[in-house]
C-alpha cells in the first residue's frame, strides 16, 4: 500500500513524463482498481467524523464529545478584528447565561428603592460567609439587613391605662374609657410654646390691620386735549360721521371674516384680563388689566383687575379686582363713586340688564357665594350660597329674570332673580369647569368655554340642556378663561385661545374656518363688534388690545 501512495505522489510531482503512470502497471493490477484503492485512502484521511452546523438549534442524532468541542472549518473573513472574530451572542459581546430567582431580584429591587440598600450581586453568597451591600450601607447595618417583605423592627410597648376596678362596681369602673398613665389633664402651653404662640398671633394681628385699612386712592388721567367739543359734548357722545349707523338697533344682515390687523392699543403695561364695548352703539372700549388699571380714563386699583361691566347706558361702569374691592365709576369723568367689599376677592360682576333694576348688581365671590348689592345704600340685600367652588360667571337669560352661573365646583346653576335658591343645577362627571360663559344676540343658546378644550352650547331658555350637536373644538384653552363671543348675524364663533390665536368657527357646521396669530400670549378675550359687519376686537397678556378687519 506505500508503494502506491508512493506512486501517486511521483505522479503528480511531474506531469510531463508518460513514464511516470508505469508504477501502477507494475504491481499487476487493474488500473481502475488501484485508482479506488488511492481515493479511499485520501477520503479517510480528510473527513475524520460527522460535522455539526454551529447555527443550527437542534441535533438530530447523538455526537461525541470530540466532535461538539471541535473546531470549526471553513474559510476566515480577513478582514474581521480580533474583537469581531471573538465569539459572541449579542451585539456587544458575549454573555454568560445566568439563573437569577424572580422574587430574589424583586424583593431586592423593591428594598433599593424603600431602603436605598440591596445585597451586592456580585458577590456570591454561598462561597463567601459574609454579607455586603450595595447603596446605604450604614442604614442596611442599622436595620440588620431588612428587607420589605420582613416585619421591620417591634414597636414600643402600647400606653398603659389606669385600672378602673371591677366591672361590678359601677362608681369606680372606670372600663375603656380610662385615662393614661402619662396623660396630663391641662392643655397649657409651656413658656417656649407660649412666646411662640404670641409671635404668630402679633404677626395675625398686623396682617388683619393691614387688610382692614382704606383702598388706595383713586387717580383719574384724561389723555385727551379737551373733554368736551365745540358743542358742548363729551367722547360719550355716540359718533354720526363714521360711515356707519351706530344707533342703529338692528344687527348686520351679513358678517365676514376679518383677515387683518388695522390698530394696535398698547397703553397697558401688563396683560389685559378683560374688555368690554359700549352698551348697543360699541364706539368706547373699556378695558382692565394686570396692571391695576382701566382704561377709557385711567382709574385704579391696588392690585390687578379682574372683571369689569358697563351698566345699559354706559355712563358707569363696575370694576372687580384682587384687592376685594368692587368699584363704581363714572364713566365720563373717571370718578370713583363708591365702593363695595365683603373682604373676599370678586371674580365677575354684572349690572341687572332690567332698566327698573339698575341700581342692582351682583358678584361671584371667593368663597363660593354669588353677593347681590344694592348701589343706592351700599349694602348687600341678597346672598346666593349653593355653589361648592369659587364662582367664575355670570349671565343674565330669559328676559333677564333668571341668571345663569358657573364655578370651580365644574357645575352650572340657574337661578331666579332675588331668590336664593337654584332651580335648575348641571353638573355631569364628564363636565369641566367654564370659566367663561356668552349669550348669543339672540339670546337662545349659552356658549361655555369648557376646561377640556372645547366650547360647549347650552340652551338659554326653559331646560338649560346641553345642544350635543354644536361642540366647537381645535383650540387649546386648558388653564385660560379665554371669552367666547358670537358675531351680530350668529354666524360665526369666535374665541382665542392659550397659543395666542384668534379662532372663528360656522355657527351652523361648527367647522372651524380661520386662525390667526393675533398675540405673543394667551388670546384672553375677542369681541365681534355689534354694527361692523368684520371687525374683532381681541386682548391678551402681552398687554395689547388689537383691532382686525
Amino acid at each position: 500500500m506505500s508503494a502506491i501512495v508512493d506512486s501517486l505522489v511521483s505522479y503528480g510531482s511531474d506531469s510531463d513524463s508518460e513514464n511516470e503512470t508505469t508504477p501502477f502497471r507494475k504491481t499487476g493490477l487493474p488500473s481502475n482498481a488501484m485508482y479506488c484503492v488511492a481515493t479511499q485512502t485520501v477520503r479517510e484521511a480528510v473527513e475524520t467524523g460527522t460535522h455539526l452546523d454551529p447555527s443550527l438549534k437542534e441535533v438530530s442524532f447523538n455526537p461525541t464529545f470530540e466532535t461538539l468541542f471541535a473546531p470549526e472549518f471553513g474559510p476566515i473573513n480577513p478582514f474581521k478584528s480580533q474583537q469581531m472574530a471573538a465569539p459572541r451572542n449579542m451585539l456587544s459581546g458575549y454573555a454568560e447565561p445566568a439563573h437569577l430567582n424572580d422574587f430574589m431580584f424583586e424583593q431586592q429591587r423593591r428594598t433599593f428603592s424603600t431602603y436605598g440598600y440591596a445585597l451586592d450581586p456580585s458577590v456570591d453568597t454561598h462561597q463567601v460567609s459574609s454579607i455586603s451591600y450595595i447603596g446605604a450601607v450604614d442604614e442596611a447595618e442599622k436595620n440588620k439587613g431588612l428587607t420589605v417583605f420582613e416585619p421591620g423592627q417591634k414597636k414600643t410597648e402600647k400606653r398603659k391605662k389606669i385600672k378602673g376596678g371591677e366591672a361590678g362596681d359601677m362608681d369606680n369602673f372606670l372600663g375603656p374609657w380610662a385615662k393614661y398613665i402619662d396623660e396630663k389633664d391641662s392643655a397649657k402651653p409651656s413658656e417656649e410654646e407660649q412666646k411662640e404662640l404670641d409671635e404668630i398671633t402679633a404677626k395675625r394681628q398686623k396682617k388683619g390691620k393691614n387688610e382692614e385699612e382704606a383702598p388706595a386712592e383713586e387717580k383719574t388721567v384724561l389723555h385727551v386735549k379737551d373733554m368736551y367739543d365745540y358743542q358742548g359734548r363729551s367722547y360719550l357722545h355716540v359718533p354720526q360721521d363714521v360711515g356707519i349707523n351706530l344707533r342703529s338697533a338692528d344687527a348686520p344682515d351679513k358678517c365676514y371674516l376679518p383677515k387683518k390687523q388695522i390698530h394696535v392699543w398698547s397703553g397697558h403695561t401688563k396683560g389685559v384680563s378683560a374688555i368690554r364695548l359700549f352698551p348697543s352703539s360699541g364706539h368706547l372700549l373699556l378695558s382692565s388689566s394686570m396692571d391695576c388699571k382701566i382704561k377709557v380714563n385711567n382709574p385704579s386699583h391696588s392690585k390687578a383687575v379682574r372683571d369689569i361691566c358697563f351698566n345699559n347706558s354706559g355712563t358707569k361702569f363696575l370694576s372687580a379686582a384682587y384687592d376685594r374691592y368692587l368699584k363704581l365709576w363714572d364713566t365720563e369723568t373717571g370718578q370713583c363713586i363708591s365702593r363695595f367689599t365683603n373682604r373676599k376677592v370678586p371674580y365677575c360682576v354684572k349690572f341687572n340688564p332690567d332698566e327698573e333694576k339698575q341700581s342692582l348688581f351682583v358678584a361671584g365671590m371667593s368663597d363660593k357665594k354669588i353677593v347681590q348689592w344694592d348701589v343706592r345704600s351700599g349694602e348687600v340685600v341678597q346672598e346666593y350660597d349653593r355653589h361648592l367652588g369659587a364662582v367664575n360667571t355670570i349671565t343674565f337669560v330669559d328676559e333677564n329674570r333668571r341668571f345663569v352661573s358657573t364655578s370651580d365646583d365644574k357645575s352650572l346653576r340657574v337661578w331666579e332673580w332675588d331668590i336664593p335658591v337654584d332651580f335648575k343645577y348641571i353638573a355631569e362627571p364628564s363636565m369641566h369647569s367654564m370659566p367663561a360663559v356668552t349669550l348669543s344676540p339672540n339670546g337662545k343658546w349659552l356658549a361655555c368655554q369648557s376646561m377640556d378644550n372645547q366650547i360647549l352650547i347650552f340652551g338659554a331658555q326653559n331646560r338649560f340642556r346641553l345642544n350635543k350637536k354644536k361642540v366647537f373644538k381645535g383650540h387649546m384653552v386648558a388653564g385660560y378663561a379665554c371669552q367666547v363671543d358670537f358675531s351680530p348675524d350668529m354666524s360665526y364663533v369666535v374665541s382665542g385661545d392659550a397659543d395666542g390665536k384668534l379662532n372663528i368657527w360656522d355657527w351652523k357646521t361648527t367647522k372651524l374656518y380661520h386662525r390667526i396669530k393675533a398675540h405673543d400670549k394667551v388670546c384672553i378675550s375677542a369681541l365681534w363688534h355689534p354694527h361692523e359687519t368684520s371687525k374683532v376686537i381681541t386682548c391678551g397678556w402681552d398687554g395689547q388690545i388689537k383691532l382686525w378687519d
